[in-house]
């Protein structure tokens, strides 16, 4: 979520679109407890039906971000590691609600991810095994339709060909989205 947080995989994000997207750092894989941004201490502040949100100070810069997990991925019994979606806020960078989704495996090359908010359809560019909205726009988009909706789907393909689908209750998204909102002075 995120996202000067410490990554395993090194390299910059790819020129997503026409429009330069924000610079995007890959996120780190869940230990059990929330990733930290440069050794910072995440401050839980709360949980609510699978959903999980988080405020850290580092370096004097405040970032809060929330934490959710899928109910459903398919197909069954496929080997993955570790699948979320984060959306974070940086004040001092003035980015906020940043979306990013871990697929648990490396996406093929170029592909983009297909998420569904209900009836709502975003695009998604994917590098390694994250994938991405391509502008703040987009993003703050995203957020305000699962901050509404009851489930979002999200569907991507890997770099062996096989196609995962990942389905997420929003029930207490909205509530965790608060959370962060007042913790990192978001008005919406």
């Amino acid at each position: 979520m995120l996202f000067a947080f410490a990554s395993t995989a090194a390299g910059t994000q790819p020129a997503a679109a026409a429009t330069p997207a924000p610079a995007k750092p890959e996120a780190s894989p869940p230990t059990g407890k929330p990733p930290t941004a440069g050794g910072g201490k995440a401050e839980h502040l709360g949980d609510a039906q699978g959903w999980s949100a988080f405020a850290e100070t580092d370096k004097n810069a405040k970032a809060c971000y929330l934490v959710g997990r899928p109910v459903k991925s398919e197909p069954e019994n496929l080997k993955r590691g570790d699948v979320y979606v984060y959306v974070t806020h940086r004040p001092a960078e003035k980015t906020y609600n940043v979306v990013s989704f871990a697929a648990g495996y490396p996406y093929k090359d170029g592909s983009d991810a297909e998420l569904s908010v209900d009836t709502r359809k975003f695009t998604l560019f994917t590098s390694k095994d994250s994938a991405w909205s391509r502008d703040a726009a987009t993003d703050k988009s995203v957020v305000e339709a699962m901050a509404k909706a009851k489930q979002a789907v999200l569907k991507g393909t890997s770099s062996r060909g096989t196609v995962t689908t990942d389905t997420y209750s929003l029930e207490g998204f909205d509530a965790m989205l608060a959370q962060i909102d007042k913790a990192c002075g978001v008005k919406r």
